[in-house]
């Protein structure tokens, strides 16, 4: 009876090694689960958008149809108050891209930094005014008040000043002007304190939905300026050395946010969704922001864009000077990211 205890002893043994064994199967499937997991994580991108802006409309779009999850992207978003904030954080390090334009970024190369810029969209302002207002051209603002967003060297504002000098007009001293934010500005010219004014395309929108119409199109000038056809001025903005080495998580990017253009292109619903964040519920007014961000979808070869932003650049030059684009009198090399999915 002595060898019992023993017997119990071994037999326990035995049970804790087979235990093991069988165990280790077990082990070694979650070590692999974990390592799958990982070998397959999303890829990061750090995208600094502003809050009120179209990217970050966009940016809703691909997380509320999963797009970024489709195509394995971890999209990184912080929202910022202005396109400034978004310049810091992308020269800070804090961002990977941003939306700004290719005059800033021609500003930076010829400072010596290597950003890019790829096209984002062609939408742009107007000079708005009254619908019954007289003013159809630029010679019709003589003596007018206009208000102009974004200060004396915002581009829109260079561009109708190059173009009015064509025609012997000389907006400056001949017609009396108001800078001031959009807001501000919209508010003015819909209590008849102003004549006119010269906004950003969804404070254009905005105004159309009340009533006002597009007295003089940005489009219309940029073209009677030498341009061919529609400049995208607005575009995404990242480190030329960055793109090199990340460049199929940007083709996968730029595949997921053509997707956003055709969703919010096509769909009143989503327009309808986004209301609250675009400040707009009406759906008139919101009609307008989708046909008018509809027309700005970039769809010419990226030679063209080149082509016409090198022309606009030197008349940009012309007349804001250094304090608009640095030392360069033209658009430095290689400002245009050329390497993009459609290139």
């Amino acid at each position: 009876m002595s060898a019992l205890p023993q017997n119990c002893g071994i037999f326990r043994r035995m049970r804790l090694r087979l235990g093991r064994v069988l165990a280790m199967p077990l082990v070694l499937a979650a070590l692999l689960c974990v390592g799958s997991s990982i070998a397959h994580a999303a890829d990061t991108l750090r995208i600094a958008a502003q809050k009120t802006g179209t990217l970050a409309w966009e940016l809703e779009i691909i997380r509320a149809h999963g797009l970024d999850r489709q195509a394995d992207l971890n999209l990184d978003v912080t929202e910022l108050a202005s396109t400034e904030a978004g310049q810091i954080a992308l020269k800070g390090g804090s961002a990977d891209l941003i939306l700004s334009d290719w005059l800033w970024v021609a500003r930076e190369r010829a400072l010596g930094d290597d950003l890019v810029f790829y096209p984002y969209s062609s939408t742009l302002g107007a000079v708005m005014a009254p619908d019954n207002s007289p003013i159809k051209d630029l010679g019709d603002l003589k003596g007018k008040r206009l208000g102009v967003a974004g200060g004396p060297l915002d581009k829109s504002w260079l561009l109708l000043q190059a173009l009015a000098q064509q025609s012997g007009v000389d907006l400056k001293s001949q017609a009396t002007i108001s800078y001031g934010a959009p807001p501000l500005l919209s508010a003015m010219l819909l209590q008849g304190k102003t004549d006119a004014t010269l906004t950003f395309w969804n404070f254009c929108a905005r105004l159309e939905a009340q009533g006002m119409r597009r007295a003089i199109s940005m489009a219309d000038v940029m073209k009677r300026l030498g341009a061919a056809g529609p400049v995208p001025m607005v575009g995404y903005v990242f480190h030329g050395g960055w793109a090199e080495r990340h460049h199929a998580l940007l083709d996968r990017f730029f595949s997921v946010t053509q997707q956003a253009k055709k969703i919010l292109a096509s769909s009143p619903a989503e327009w309808q969704r986004l209301g609250p964040r675009i400040g707009a519920t009406d759906q008139a007014a919101l009609d307008v922001y989708r046909r008018r961000y509809a027309e700005g979808l970039p769809t010419r070869p990226l030679a063209d864009e080149i082509a016409d932003a090198q022309a606009l650049y030197k008349v940009l030059a012309r007349l804001g000077g250094p304090d608009l684009v640095g030392p360069a009198s033209q658009l430095a090399p290689g400002t245009f990211y050329t390497a993009g999915p459609s290139e």
